[in-house]
């Protein structure tokens, strides 16, 4: 019987061989088998598991060949070295330099410092707590090679609110969002400063001192495990899905509003017409819009008003609401899908197959799939704000509008809604930049071992930015249609849309003359943010549904008759 002497993080095994034509591989997994046994802790590997490794002699350190009979390239009581990645190795490009056992900790903590590399203003504390939400959820799962104790840590420091000082800037998306997470980490472990609701900003070491809390002691792997992912780019990206949901439900109420002021027709959104072009954004929006002016339901004094124009359609701003609108539902449908399926996917490195016994390198930390989707979400939702700068122009040009020029009285000495429509239309430029997608590009990184990168951290900031700024667009829109409103009293609108209007107006009144305008344009997007303006709508819009109200016969190809012609809003009202 062959035997072999094994060094393995400091320690010297010797590992019996019965059979001398087995592989390396095989006798180095048996070593750091007998290793993990022997140790408390099973030295920082999970039962069974079997990490990344190489083989070399001790004598002359030459690298032996996985797949190699072991008594084709050693010789009995030969002494062999075993090097475990990220554990007994550095990282990146360092990953074949060994490291001593007794350096270990050190390696782990060494490289939370250095990653934290990240520059810019911090996260809010909001948004690092699902950070780190996140990157416990991924932990969790197991795959990771994390001890339960620090597993545990991290929820204690979760639920205490003990949230590490993270700046927005540093990741380009792959290995997942190293400098973030290092920031995450570097608080953890009691290094760098933390915020907490008791101490604010402060020391890490003393913000969970305050706590009761101890700072995570790292032990082998588990600073590479604390850092490699994707939950930068999620976490932010979640919001994005979350603001961009509610801003898209609540322009369809908007623009509702300013087609009644403007005077539009509803026949646009009859079911009939979207039934031929079935997307379910397009029809939801559609059905929208008839829940909030259907005169059946809700009778309009102002739609009464103008039921016999001469009008033959409306703008492509009214009239394609639900095309326009719709797409925006189906791709924030579609970006929610990879966003929920990445915050509960394992998108670290190396993945630890404890039922396998086995753990492998792979890319689950690359960003591509939420950057792309990021990048996507920008680019649609900013269709919301663009269609409704054009509604704006709408509302305050008297020749389009047949309301007074920028919706004051005595316009010269007052200017009403010039300038907000001017603030509308910036944040719109400014968004067609910011669409241009991050994640076509990518630059080599880590001595071209990262050589294609995702980009997704700018992706998801810049898809924050653009949602916002289409927030704010339509607040100035729904400023601006409730002051249309004004010029048509006493006519009423629908009941829902009434209900719209006593919202803003418990909190913005009429601009009879000009005022600062800009805390009214905040307080209105405020209440979008908060979903205000759903909440008041949401019940008549579920009622109607309810209702269930006929919709018109499928269209068939035998069935039309030739009537007199009538005008669109003649026949909006008296289907």
């Amino acid at each position: 019987m062959a035997r072999f002497t094994v060094h393995v993080r400091g320690e010297w095994l010797t590992v019996p061989c019965k059979d001398t034509s087995v592989s390396v591989a095989w006798l180095a997994t048996e070593a750091l088998r007998r290793y993990a046994k022997n140790k408390p802790d099973s030295g920082g590997m999970r039962p069974g598991s079997s990490p990344r490794f190489m083989v070399r002699r001790c004598q002359g350190l030459g690298s032996l060949d996985l797949d190699d009979a072991v008594r084709d390239v050693l010789e009995d009581n030969e002494f062999i070295e075993i090097v475990v990645y990220g554990i007994t190795t550095g990282f990146g490009k360092f990953a074949r330099t060994v490291i001593p056992h007794n350096k270990l900790k050190e390696l782990q903590e060494n490289l939370i410092r250095s990653h934290s590399a990240g520059v810019g203003k911090p996260l809010s504390p909001k948004r690092s707590r699902m950070l780190l939400a996140l990157r416990i959820n991924v932990l969790a799962k197991g795959y990771s090679g994390i001890s339960l104790e620090t597993l545990n840590q991290m929820i204690q420091a979760f639920n205490a609110s003990c949230l590490s000082y993270v700046p927005e800037k540093g990741t380009v998306g792959a290995s997942g969002d190293l400098a973030p997470l290092a920031h995450l980490a570097l608080g953890l472990i009691g290094e760098g400063k933390m915020w907490s609701p008791k101490s604010g900003w402060a020391d890490a070491k003393y913000v969970l001192q305050a706590h009761g809390l101890k700072p995570v002691s790292l032990k082998p792997k588990e600073g590479l495990a604390l850092i490699n992912g994707t939950q930068m780019i999620t976490s932010l990206g979640a919001e994005a899905v979350e603001r961009a949901t509610a801003i898209a439900r609540q322009a369809d109420i908007i623009a509702a509003l300013t087609l009644e002021v403007l005077k539009g027709t509803t026949r646009a959104f009859d079911s009939d017409i979207h039934k031929l072009r079935p997307h379910p954004g397009q029809m939801e929006v559609a059905f929208r819009f008839r829940s909030l002016l259907g005169s059946d339901h809700h009778p309009s004094e102002i739609a009464e008003s103008h039921r016999f124009c001469d009008r033959v359609q409306d703008a492509y701003t009214l009239r394609c609401c639900p095309q326009v609108h719709g797409v925006v539902n189906d791709t924030i449908a579609f970006v929610k899908t990879i966003i929920e399926t990445e915050i509960n996917s394992a998108t670290d490195n190396p993945m630890v197959f404890a039922e396998r016994g086995e753990t492998i390198s792979g890319g689950n930390f690359h960003g591509e799939y939420p950057a792309k989707a990021l990048d996507y979400l920008a680019i649609s939702v900013h269709e919301l704000a663009a269609i409704s700068e054009r509604r704006i122009e709408r509302l305050c040009n008297p020749s389009l509008s047949e309301l007074p020029a920028f919706l004051v009285n005595e316009g010269g000495l007052n200017s009403g809604f010039m300038i907000a429509h001017c603030t509308a239309a910036a944040l719109v430029s400014e968004n067609k930049v910011l669409c241009h997608p991050s994640s076509v590009d990518s630059l080599s990184t880590s001595a071209a071992t990262e050589d294609h990168v995702s980009m997704g951290g700018w992706a998801a900031r810049k898809a924050l930015r653009v949602i916002e700024h289409v927030e704010q667009v339509l607040a100035i829109e729904l400023l601006a249609a409730c002051q249309g409103i004004e010029f048509l009293r006493p006519l009423k609108t629908t009941t829902p849309l009434e209900k719209v209007y006593d919202l803003v107006r418990t909190l913005v009144r009429p601009w009879i003359k000009d005022r600062f305008m800009a805390p009214d344009i905040d307080i209105v997007h405020r209440l979008l943010v908060e979903q205000k303006v759903w909440e008041v709508a949401h019940p008549y819009i579920e009622k109607y549904r309810s209702a269930n109200l006929p919709e018109a016969r499928p269209i068939s190809p035998t069935a039309f008759t030739l009537e007199p012609p009538m005008s669109p809003c003649k026949r909006a009202r008296i289907e």
